[in-house]
């Protein structure tokens, strides 16, 4: 099993010559489709996946709570009944249509990821139960 990642420390794409560094994207030494090997990409240990997936829901419902700013711009009226404040009002409302749907995107986008991880986890539950069975099937203990 590779390095697990560590927020913590610096990180970098894999360099010229493929070796990865400490948190870094991609395969390295022990990763692969190869017997042992975990597929490219990070890996990750329980308590980072749980976390992973609280911060990117935690992001989702910041995104998800400024929309009722979004709406406020939607709702926009001119201050008179000029063309100048009708024409302003009505820009207002076009930034209000776009900041919605910008917020609107990147809080799915953030859910995706959360659910992402959620099964991460799933594979890392479902792993560690077959390892455990494994396990007490050769007579061994945990």
């Amino acid at each position: 099993m590779g390095e697990v990642y560590d927020p913590s420390k610096d990180w970098q794409l894999p360099g010229p010559n493929g070796t990865p560094h400490a948190g870094s994207y991609g395969s390295g030494p022990g990763s692969g489709s190869g017997s042992g090997g975990g597929g490219a990409g990070f890996q990750y240990d329980e308590a980072t996946l749980h976390e992973l997936v609280r911060e990117w829901s935690d992001l989702a419902s910041e995104f998800e709570d400024d929309l009722s700013y979004a709406a406020l711009l939607q709702r926009t009226e001119g201050p008179g009944t000029e063309y100048a404040s009708g024409g302003n009002a009505e820009r207002v409302r076009a930034s209000g249509e776009a900041l919605h749907e910008t917020l609107t995107a990147r809080s799915q986008y953030c859910r995706s990821m959360a659910e992402k991880f959620r099964a991460a986890l799933g594979k890392y539950a479902t792993a560690e139960d077959t390892q455990t069975t494994e396990v007490k099937r050769t007579g061994g203990s945990l």
